[in-house]
């Protein structure tokens, strides 16, 4: 694997849809906005809420900004439909503000990629919830999601 590819490739089956949808969850939940930024092309272009950056560049700044506001960041992905090229996911994700108060994000995510594995489009549509610290359902220590933890489905999300 090279830099520039990202396996699995399209098309996609429902079990490589699925591998690239947690890969796609473990690198955000790394908080590294340098390795997630290189999963997309250099022209890839986004919708995320009001923002629409374009290219890794935009990208990178895009996931500085997001992560310095998101503190204690922890993501769930689940497959939602897969055709050839495209994924389309939902998601949930639990982070709180510098104040302490805490949110749970939930969304959808078309995804459609080039022949090398890269995402060249990205449209995500989020809402916020308030939650309290007790309602929390993502506790696991920051990183990767364990292989055990339950998904959104098994979690009623």
């Amino acid at each position: 694997m090279t830099e520039e590819t990202r396996p699995p490739l399209p098309p996609f089956t429902r079990e490589t849809a699925i591998r690239k949808v947690r890969a796609a969850e473990d690198a955000w939940n790394t908080r590294d906005p340098e390795r997630v930024a290189r999963a997309y092309t250099e022209d890839s272009r986004w919708r995320n809420r009001a923002e629409f950056p374009a290219g890794r560049g935009q990208i990178r700044d895009f996931l500085v900004r997001k992560w310095a506001r998101e503190l204690d960041y922890r993501l769930v992905k689940e497959l939602w439909a897969f055709a050839g090229d495209r994924i389309a996911v939902r998601f949930a994700y639990e982070w709180r503000d510098d104040s302490g108060q805490w949110f749970r994000s939930y969304g959808n995510e078309n995804w459609e990629f080039d022949a090398r594995g890269l995402m060249r489009l990205r449209f995500a549509s989020i809402n916020d919830l308030p939650i309290t610290e007790a309602e929390r359902k993502f506790r696991w220590p920051a990183g990767p999601r364990p292989a055990d933890h339950p998904g959104l489905s098994e979690l009623g999300l």
